[in-house]
């Protein structure tokens, strides 16, 4: 009898397709059909392969590729709503399972679709202990500093719309807070394991 594996798919490491890529690569430009090669790697070495056409006219991105050898073409609606910020159109993908929006599709299995049409998978932080997660938090506010000040003295940040703090301001110096209230003393407490003495007390 074959063993199943209790571990869980991890959403981090599946076939994943962004709004944000799409965007990045001119996939989504304005009344115009285009179509190209979505790639993935591994240590420079090529891991999967899918064609894709978008088509801005009819709002609707096709996939065509092979799956355990069986050819798989199907498309799946775009949506765009005007962003909050005045500035154009804020695209997303409309799963045809789930009937939800979202900026990200993963493959688990046969198709690319939103997160929640799949059971029993997570992201890669939800299988630690929660004093991992904890740690690993705290870790991250510490090192990322520097990068949240980077984005707030951005040429092109807005700190304000319409007279209001913006929402990304808000939560950019919301985390700079929370890091800068950790203590040298809790760092250490989570990074040191139980019961370690330093050799210089």
């Amino acid at each position: 009898m074959a063993y199943h594996s209790t571990y869980p798919t991890l959403y981090d490491e599946v076939l994943q397709i962004s709004i944000s890529k799409l965007r990045e690569w001119k996939y989504l430009e304005p009344n115009q059909i285009i179509s190209g090669t979505l790639r993935w790697s591994r240590n420079e070495t090529e891991t999967a392969k899918i064609g894709i056409k978008v088509d801005t006219y009819r709002n609707c991105v096709e996939f065509d590729y092979s799956y355990c050898k069986e050819p798989v073409k199907y498309q799946i609606q775009l949506v765009s709503l005007p962003s909050n910020l005045g500035k154009g159109q804020v695209w997303y993908f409309l799963c045809p399972h789930t009937k939800k929006r979202c900026r990200k599709l993963y493959s688990v299995g046969k198709y690319f679709l939103h997160r929640e049409a799949f059971e029993e998978c997570m992201y890669e932080k939800q299988t630690k202990s929660k004093g991992e997660r904890a740690r690993i938090k705290i870790i991250d506010a510490v090192f990322r500093t520097a990068d949240l000040r980077g984005q707030l003295q951005s040429k092109y940040f807005k700190k304000t719309y319409n007279g209001k703090l913006t929402k990304k301001y808000i939560r950019l110096t919301n985390e700079i807070r929370r890091a800068e209230s950790i203590s040298e003393q809790d760092i250490e407490n989570l990074l040191l394991p139980k019961g370690y003495i330093d050799d210089d007390d």
